[in-house]
């Protein structure tokens, strides 16, 4: 590296500002030098079995890449695989156009500028939070370290909590001193194993919403672990949805949820009903209707429709949609679900209302569904 390009890093590393954070202090973060990921048709085999096969994706310097998919699809694995604990069997992965795992190449996970942050946060309970903190500074005198420590726990709004003990903190408190400790070497990506998980739902959101607001502010490439369609909707730049070792479908939320590309997708992202299509003159001929097919080559299909894009109301005789009777009904807070059997179906229709929309005398009623709102996909 020459002069020039030492002196800028250094004015990069050392540039800071003020402001006040969600958690009520007024500091300066440090920014960091993110660095950009790619992943280069990474397989990954255990005893034979396929735990990752062929896996491409690129995530962006200073971006969020959120790896979403349920439990057994390959995500911790992968993101083990950026850190450098888990070595794979085959592709390359890149760290800034260099590759740090494949093509005989093995890059150690404490030269490869990445932090990892656990799922159930690894605290050293025998370690003041200061101490937990200043853990990974080796690369500094003891009296920098200290420095570089107390000032993101001054950021996290927890510098003085610096003298006490992991055990005496809430959940939020210490999933704050694992982002602390995480970002304190300023690593050019950060890597996180479902951070929020083990929180209680109302923490959740504002810790993530905290936590992102930190990522974005400091300019950090981020890496994060998620089976939560809508945690991934809410922080990712880029989502990556698997299933059994897989890569299904990538791009933004926007994209996922509103251009899937087969029924996995879609019901990932959203609660819905399949039913029987048939295919004729390039339509599906659905019990709701007739809905553009164009796309499809196979005649065995289906429609699936999301539960809040169905239309409800009590039925009356000239009404044109189709009729059902309401087998069931939960109110759950500003909504209701409902349960109605339809003529046709081998099983109720499910459906999601605004609470009070329907009468509870209602019994029979009539169902549209806005063709445009229908998707076609390959029968399952």
């Amino acid at each position: 590296m020459n002069e020039n390009v030492q002196n800028n890093n250094m004015i990069i590393e050392e540039r800071s500002f003020e402001r006040t954070d969600q958690w009520g202090k007024r500091n300066s973060a440090g920014v960091v030098i993110a660095s950009s990921m790619c992943f280069n048709n990474v397989s990954h085999k255990v005893n034979g079995k396929t735990i990752l096969d062929n896996i491409s994706l690129e995530v962006d310097a200073g971006k969020v890449l959120c790896l979403l998919g349920p439990s057994g699809s390959g995500k911790t694995t992968l993101l083990k695989i950026a850190a450098g604990l888990v070595e794979n069997t085959s592709g390359d992965v890149v760290i800034d156009g260099r590759n740090v795992s494949g093509d005989k190449t093995f890059v150690p996970p404490d030269k490869r500028g990445v932090g990892l942050m656990f799922q159930d946060y690894a605290l050293f309970p025998h370690l003041t939070i200061l101490q937990n903190v200043e853990f990974g500074l080796t690369a500094l005198s003891k009296k920098d370290a200290k420095h570089q420590a107390l000032r993101m726990l001054s950021r996290v709004g927890l510098e003085d909590y610096a003298l006490r003990y992991p055990h005496v903190l809430s959940g939020g408190e210490q999933q704050r001193v694992a982002l602390a400790r995480a970002l304190a070497p300023r690593p050019g990506i950060l890597l996180m194993d479902e951070p929020f998980s083990g929180l209680d739902s109302r923490l959740r959101d504002s810790i993530r919403e905290q936590t992102i607001d930190l990522l974005r502010e400091t300019r950090s490439t981020a890496v994060i672990v998620t089976h939560d369609a809508e945690e991934a909707l809410r922080v990712g730049d880029h989502i990556a949805l698997m299933r059994d070792g897989a890569l299904v479908q990538e791009g933004n939320g926007h994209e996922l949820y509103y251009s899937p590309s087969n029924l996995f997708t879609a019901g990932f992202f959203s609660e819905i009903n399949v039913i029987p299509a048939t295919l004729k003159d390039g339509e599906a001929l659905t019990a709701f209707g007739v809905c553009s097919a164009k796309d499809m080559t196979l005649s065995d299909c289906c429609a699936a429709i999301r539960l809040t894009d169905i239309n409800v109301k009590p039925y009356e005789n000239l009404d044109k949609g189709q009729v059902g009777r309401v087998a069931a009904r939960r109110f759950v807070g500003t909504s209701e679900l409902l349960e109605i059997n339809v003529e046709g179906l081998d099983k109720p229709f499910s459906v999601r209302i605004k609470a009070g929309d329907l009468p509870n005398s209602a019994d029979l009623v009539s169902i549209t569904v806005d063709p445009e709102l229908m998707m076609i996909f390959p029968a399952p």
